[in-house]
């Protein structure tokens, strides 16, 4: 089998298990402008994270404050606690995946920044969730747990949202709440020898750098 039909399979059975949502409803304060929009590549961050998913998962949603981007083709889920940070935006997504399809057991969920990402690390880590009893199936970098970059399972939802009610912020304390698969560099290193996979950008001055790099990459 040629490996672009064997990746087309691959595609088409996790997009029936597999849902995949980009979480963009940051403000994107200390960038100055919207992130999700700034072009990287000769795309906006936003199109090239969306092909990414779509190529890894099949149908993909993002998670955003009101519309903000229906305008773009693309379906948008309103995140339920806009300005509340990105746990919010993960209860959204498990739960629209709940209520809407649920025999889609697992969720491939991503920031909108991130423009290292590659489709073979996303593949390999949701054929591990594929594999796994865990609730959340999570990658571990030097700077520690990457919560979007990872993959919830659907009824994980019960226990995420109980913990934002309680006053849980942050998506690190959450996470422990739920049984979960760490994957640290023994599995990510393979994918990422320059260190960037999850490498992501907070300012414009993050922005320049990653523009460097991928010039660099490119030469």
């Amino acid at each position: 089998m040629k490996g672009s039909d064997l990746g087309m399979r691959e595609t088409a059975y996790r997009s029936g298990v597999v849902a995949g949502y980009i979480i963009a409803g940051g403000a994107s304060r200390r960038f100055g402008s919207d992130k999700a929009l700034a072009e990287f590549g000769g795309k906006s961050l936003l199109s090239r994270m969306y092909a990414l998913i779509e190529t890894t998962s099949g149908e993909v949603r993002i998670v955003a404050p009101g519309q903000r981007y229906a305008n773009y083709g693309v379906t948008v889920v309103e995140d339920r606690w806009p300005e509340e940070g990105p746990l919010g935006g993960v209860i959204t997504a498990l739960a629209a995946t709940s209520e809407t399809d649920g025999r889609r057991d697992w969720n491939l969920m991503v920031g909108c920044d991130m423009p290292f990402l590659t489709r073979e690390w996303l593949s390999y880590m949701v054929d591990r969730a594929l594999a796994s009893e865990a609730e959340v199936i999570v990658p571990r970098s030097e700077h520690g747990l990457e919560p979007l970059c990872a993959c919830w399972r659907t009824s994980s939802v019960t226990t995420l949202e109980a913990a934002f009610n309680e006053g849980v912020r942050k998506v690190t304390e959450a996470m422990q709440r739920l049984q979960m698969e760490v994957l640290d560099e023994r599995h990510w290193k393979r994918f990422d020898n320059a260190g960037r996979l999850f490498w992501n950008m907070n300012t414009p001055e993050d922005y320049a750098l990653a523009q460097r790099m991928w010039a660099t990459e490119k030469a």
